[in-house]
Parts: structure tokens; sequence; C-alpha cells
């Protein structure tokens, strides 16, 4: 079983200077711990700056987008060996607001995973569903859609890159965190896809929640053997908050 996964997404958050401040208030609480694995994705213009900042540090960086082709006349785009160069380990594709906000579909979210897997660069596939479809009970046929079209054509060896971030859409920056009991619902019928399609076991990949996540509600939410960590939106943006849910992910082993 992998160790459980803290991503920090800091979104349309920080400058490149503020990332620098961040970093440095960030390492002075974090007491590094091998039972837990923590990345962290700021915008792009702060990446740099962030690989410079946490080179003696087991922190690892993410990038929050990548497009799917290696390059060419895409204004405004970022490739992956554009990330590689940077320090970017993983990158999150399929957020549910780069689908809402800029229309990007299952077909365009699994080319950017090729586009990443064949770069080595590890994807966090976003996953969830809206508050209507929940409340019309089409969460399970919602999500196994998501995974089976966001991951079509991926061999099961390249399964073992993936990490998948179940995001409810409704508890994203609402301050509503699904329960325990949905967010396990969730999480096992994911593994349950990934099994039945590609053959690929429980315990070789790791499931993540992100949805307000906070330090309040960290502890409860990783006492399920079906949550292997967090995609931490708001709460991350804070060092205390977010050390505190990666200490609430440490203690979840003991």
């Amino acid at each position: 079983m992998h160790p459980p996964l803290i991503v920090g997404n800091w979104k349309m958050y920080k400058t490149a200077s503020e990332g620098r401040e961040f970093i440095r208030d960030f390492l002075k609480l974090y007491t590094a711990k091998s039972s837990v694995d923590v990345a962290i994705a700021p915008p792009f213009t702060a990446i740099h700056s962030l690989h410079e900042a946490l080179q003696s540090s087991p922190i690892t960086l993410a990038a929050q987008n990548v497009f799917c082709e290696h390059e060419g006349a895409f204004t405004g785009e970022v490739s992956p060996p554009m990330l590689k160069d940077l320090g970017c380990t993983s990158v999150i594709l399929g957020h549910s607001e780069r689908r809402q906000h800029f229309g990007e579909d299952n077909d365009l979210i699994n080319r950017k995973v090729h586009s990443a897997l064949s770069h080595q660069l590890r994807p966090i596939l976003c996953v969830g569903e809206l508050l209507r479809e929940r409340e019309a009970g089409q969460t399970n046929a919602v999500i196994e859609k998501q995974l089976l079209e966001g991951l079509k054509d991926i061999s099961a060896e390249h399964m073992g890159q993936m990490t998948i971030a179940y995001e409810p859409v409704w508890a994203i920056g609402t301050g509503k965190a699904a329960t325990v009991d949905q967010a396990t619902e969730v999480h096992t019928l994911i593994g349950a896809v990934l099994e039945n399609t590609w053959g690929t076991k429980r315990e070789t990949i790791r499931i993540v929640y992100g949805g307000s996540v906070n330090p309040d509600n960290a502890d409860s939410l990783f006492q399920s053997p079906q949550i292997n960590g967090a995609l931490v939106g708001k709460a991350c943006l804070n060092p205390d908050s977010f050390v505190k849910i990666i200490g609430s992910a440490h203690r979840s082993l003991n």
C-alpha cells in the first residue's frame, strides 16, 4: 500500500514571491514523515521559485494542469516537458473547475493523461458529481463514466502511476465536505471499477478525497481505509492548517 498522499492545490492564488514566503513559513512547521507523501501544486508562475525553495525537502511539486501536446503553436499552453524541466513530478488533470470554466471534456482529459504518462508525469485524475447528479441518484454512473473515458486506453502497467481524486463538485470551496460514509462509498466504487476494468488491485493505487478538506474534518476522513489522502484547496493556503492536515494523515496510520 502506498503512503497517504496530501496535495495542496493553490489554484489561482499566490505570486512567486508569496509562494517563497509560504514555503519559508511552512518548512518551519513541517516535520517530514516518511509515512505521508506531500506535494504542492502552485500556479505555473510560481513553480520555479518553489522548486528552488524545496530543494532540500522531501516535498514534491505538482502542476495544476498541462496541455496534451509536446510542443507547437498553442499560445498560452504549457507542455509536459516544460513542467518536467521545472521539477514537477505530477499533474492534476480533470479538476471540476477545468471542466466547468474551461469546457474540458473526458476526451481532452484522456489525451492529457496519455501525454503526462508518456513524459513520466504522474497524473492525479479528478472525478466527481454535481449536486443535481447526486440528488438524482446518478453519482455512480457519473463517476464510472469519468473513469472509463478519462482513462481510456491506459495500460494496466501505467495504472500504477495514477492517483484518482474523488472531488464531489458540490463540496469544492463550499465548506461542505462529503461525509465519511459518502466519500467511502464512492472510493469503494472507484476501486471496484479500476479492478474490474484494468485488474488493478485496490492496494496498488491511491484514491484521495478532495472537497472542503480542513483540519477539523481531516481526522475523521482519514479514518476510512478507503481514503488514501487528500487534494486540499483553501486550507492548504495557510501553512499551519496544511501542516495539521498532513499530521492527521500521519496519525491515521498509527
